[in-house]
């Protein structure tokens, strides 16, 4: 008997595959913030990320749109967050290349999720049709800025197989 994979079992995969690395990225970044890690959930997170980022491309197209950038962007991103702590072992500098990697890439996981809400979501998109409506720019912007200030904590917070320097200590 012949499976026949139709597109919308391959959007399922995709989708499940999205959400599934967003939410083990959520915990790696809590993780981040806590100066934890957790190398299985960090495992399902970069892996479940390139696969949503590969299966991107497995939609028909016929022309370069945005989605490809961000997923371009998304791979590339991810290549230096596995080498990050995978090849350098998070040594030096790497430690703070893969915290911003990682958030970045779950940053971009969530700017297409928030995205695909207002096009797939009726109230949303009834709110924002053409994604350039104030609802939408709002959206993103307060995703993008809550990033950027999280993200900038994760990187002073993180320092697995040792302590954070005092200083990083007495804030947190």
């Amino acid at each position: 008997m012949a499976i026949i994979f139709r597109l919308d079992t391959f959007t399922f995969i995709h989708v499940a595959l999205s959400l599934i690395a967003i939410a083990a990225g959520v915990i790696v970044f809590l993780g981040f913030l806590a100066n934890a890690s957790w190398p299985g959930v960090t495992a399902l997170f970069l892996l479940t990320t390139v696969l949503t980022g590969v299966t991107g491309f497995g939609f028909a197209f016929t022309k370069l749109l945005p989605s490809h950038i961000v997923g371009g962007i998304l791979l590339v991103t991810l290549a230096v967050a596995i080498y990050a702590l995978y090849g350098a072992h998070l040594s030096g500098a790497w430690r703070w290349v893969y915290v911003v990697t990682a958030s970045t890439a779950l940053y971009l996981n969530v700017f297409v999720l928030i995205a695909q809400l207002f096009l797939k979501v009726p109230a949303l998109h009834a709110l924002a049709p053409t994604q350039g409506e104030p609802p939408f720019i709002a959206a993103q912007s307060i995703a993008l800025l809550v990033f950027l200030m999280l993200g900038w904590l994760a990187v002073r917070n993180f320092h697995p197989g040792g302590e954070a320097p005092a200083a990083v200590r007495r804030t947190v």
